[in-house]
C-alpha cells in the first residue's frame, strides 16, 4: 500500500470511504501483488531452494488462477514453509471493523456483529488495521480434530449470559475456519482429517456457506486455502476424498534435491551452529559424502521409499557432524579442529532417526544399515576423486593402489581413534607408505587438512570395494589387509 501511513490514521468507516479506498478479496490481492513482483523480477519464496524452474511456477501459475493449493510431496519437502511465505504477497496492512472476530471487510460486512455495528454507528463505525502477518492460521489435521473445532458450534454459555434463545445466530461460537476470514488457512497433512470432517469443507470451498447445528447461515467466507498431503497418507492413515480433492483448484507435487549442490546449500542455510563450532574447519568433500548419504537412503532397498527421507536428516547429519569434530576438539584441548570421515560415526543417530526402514532393513538394525548408507556414500564419491578400483585401462597398468596394498599385505595396519588428536591422526596416516604419493598425484593443488582428510578418505574408499578390511574399534576404525583379516577370522572360527 503505498499511503500506508495516510491510512493507518484512518479509524472510521466514514473515513475510510472517503479516502477512495478499494477492497478485494485475498485471491485478488495475492495475484495482484504477484503480478507486481513478477513485473518487477523481484525474488519470490526467499530461501526455497530448488524449486525454481518445478515447484514455483507451478504454485505462481495457481495465484495467478485464484486457486486453493494442495500440496503434495513426501515429508521434509519445504510444503508449510511454502504456504508461510505466501504471506509476503498480501497487502502489508487491510482494514476491519474493530471487534470483529472475523475480520469483517467494513466495506463488505458478513458478521452479524458487524452489520449491527454499521447499522448502529453508521459512518463512525470504528475500523482497525490488520497486519499481514496476522493473516496466517496454520491447522494440523490430527484424527481428533472436529467440526466445532474447524466450523463452530453453539455455546449455551455465551447464550444464558447473553439471555438468547438457541435460534439467534449470535449463540454461536465460530470455529477456526471462519475466525480465518480474509486470511491465508493451512492445514497440514489434510488425509489425517476423517472422512466426515472433509465433508464439512465442501460448501465452504464451494458455496461460501456454513451450517452449525441446524443453523444455515450465508457466510461468503474470503479465505485462501493451503493443504499439504503426503501421499504415502492416502494408503496408510487414511485418503483426501474425492469430492474434496475436486474442489481444490491446484494439486502440485514437491520434490527433495535433485542434486548434491542444492542439497548443500539447502543444508547450509538450515543448518544451526554456534560461534565455537565456527572452529570446526569442513571440506567440500566430507559435506558432498554427507549429502550423498539422503540420496542413498532414497534409493536403499533397505529403506521406505514410500515414506521418504526428509531433507532434515542431512540437516541434522550436519550439525552431528561439526558437533562430533568439536567435541574431540575440547577432549583433546585444542584451539581448532578439521572433519574427519571417522567422525561420520557421529551422524548416525541423525540417519537412525530419520529413516523408515522396510521388513529387510528391521532385520538388520537400524545402526548397521546407517553405515551402510554411509559406507555407500564413500563407494559412490569415490570415483569422482580417484580411479575406480580394480578397473584399469590397460591390464598391463599397475595399480595406483599396489604400493598402498603392498604396505598393508605386509602385515602393517593403522588404527585411527575417533578422539586422536590431530598430530597423532596425521602421524597415524603418514605411516601408509605410498597414501599421500597417491593423494598428491591426483590432487596436487590440494593441501594440509584437506590432504590429510583425502588420505583417509582413499583407506575408506579401498574398504569399500574390497581392497582392504575396516574393522570397528572401542573407539575408531582399524584398517589391515583384507586376506589377512579373512585367515585370521578363519583360523577364529578353526
Amino acid at each position: 500500500m503505498n499511503n500506508k501511513n495516510h491510512l493507518l490514521k484512518i479509524k472510521t468507516l466514514g473515513e475510510l470511504m472517503a479516502s477512495g479506498y478499494k477492497s478485494k478479496s485475498i485471491k485478488d490481492e495475492l495475484r495482484d501483488n504477484l503480478i507486481q513482483k513478477l513485473q518487477k523480477k523481484e525474488q519470490l519464496f526467499e530461501g526455497i531452494l530448488g524449486y525454481e524452474d518445478t515447484v514455483i511456477p507451478d504454485i505462481e501459475r495457481a495465484i495467478l488462477s485464484r486457486h486453493n493449493i494442495n500440496l503434495l510431496g513426501l515429508r521434509g519437502q519445504a510444503k508449510t514453509r511454502i504456504a508461510r511465505l505466501l504471506v509476503q504477497l498480501l497487502d502489508e496492512y487491510v482494514p476491519f471493523i474493530e471487534g470483529s472476530e472475523l475480520n469483517d471487510d467494513p466495506l463488505n460486512p458478513i458478521s452479524r456483529y458487524a452489520l449491527d455495528m454499521i447499522s448502529v454507528h453508521g459512518e463512525n463505525t470504528p475500523i482497525a488495521w490488520l497486519h499481514r502477518d496476522a493473516r496466517y492460521v496454520e491447522k494440523l489435521a490430527t484424527p481428533d480434530v472436529s467440526v466445532a473445532d474447524l466450523i463452530g458450534d453453539v455455546d449455551p454459555i455465551r447464550a444464558a449470559n447473553m439471555k438468547l434463545s438457541y435460534s439467534d445466530e449470535r449463540v454461536i461460537h465460530f470455529g477456526i475456519i471462519p475466525r480465518s476470514n480474509r486470511s491465508i488457512f493451512v492445514i497440514n497433512e489434510l488425509p489425517d482429517l476423517q472422512p466426515r470432517i472433509q465433508v464439512a469443507l465442501f460448501n465452504i470451498l464451494q458455496e461460501g456457506d456454513i451450517q452449525i447445528r441446524g443453523f444455515k447461515i450465508r457466510l461468503p467466507l474470503d479465505i485462501q486455502f493451503v493443504f499439504t498431503a503426503n501421499p504415502e497418507d492416502y494408503t496408510n492413515r487414511g485418503s483426501i476424498i474425492t469430492p474434496l480433492k475436486d474442489r481444490i483448484g491446484s494439486q502440485i507435487l514437491t520434490h527433495y534435491p535433485k542434486d548434491i549442490e542444492i542439497a548443500k546449500q539447502i543444508t547450509l542455510q538450515e543448518a544451526k551452529l554456534s560461534k565455537q563450532q565456527t572452529k570446526v574447519e569442513m571440506n567440500d568433500l566430507a559435506h558432498e559424502l554427507l549429502e550423498q548419504i539422503g540420496f542413498e537412503a532414497r534409493k536403499s532397498e533397505y529403506v521406505d521409499s514410500k515414506s521418504g527421507v526428509s531433507a532434515r536428516l542431512s540437516i541434522s547429519a550436519y550439525e552431528n557432524l561439526i558437533s562430533a569434530a568439536e567435541r574431540r576438539m575440547l577432549i583433546n584441548g585444542e584451539k581448532n579442529t578439521y572433519v574427519r570421515i571417522t567422525d561420520f560415526i557421529g551422524v548416525i543417530p541423525a540417519i537412525t532417526g530419520k529413516i523408515e526402514l522396510v521388513y529387510e532393513g528391521e532385520q538388520e538394525g537400524s545402526y548397521i544399515v546407517a553405515q551402510n548408507l554411509i559406507g555407500k556414500s564413500v563407494r559412490s564419491v569415490f570415483p569422482l576423486y580417484f580411479p575406480t578400483p580394480g578397473k584399469l585401462k590397460k591390464k598391463t597398468e599397475e595399480s595406483p593402489y599396489a604400493v598402498i596394498n603392498d604396505w598393508f599385505t605386509g602385515g602393517n595396519t593403522i588404527d585411527i581413534s575417533g578422539d586422536a588428536t590431530d598430530k597423532e591422526y596425521a602421524a597415524e596416516l603418514n605411516k601408509v607408505t605410498g597414501l599421500k604419493a597417491l593423494v598428491q598425484q591426483f590432487h596436487p593443488q590440494i593441501k594440509g587438512t584437506a590432504q590429510l582428510f583425502l588420505m583417509e578418505f582413499v583407506l575408506h574408499g579401498l574398504a569399500e570395494y574390497s581392497m582392504l578390511s575396516k574393522n570397528p574399534l572401542q573407539s575408531g576404525l582399524q584398517f589391515k589387509d583384507l586376506f589377512s583379516s579373512m585367515f585370521n577370522l578363519g583360523d577364529q572360527n578353526n
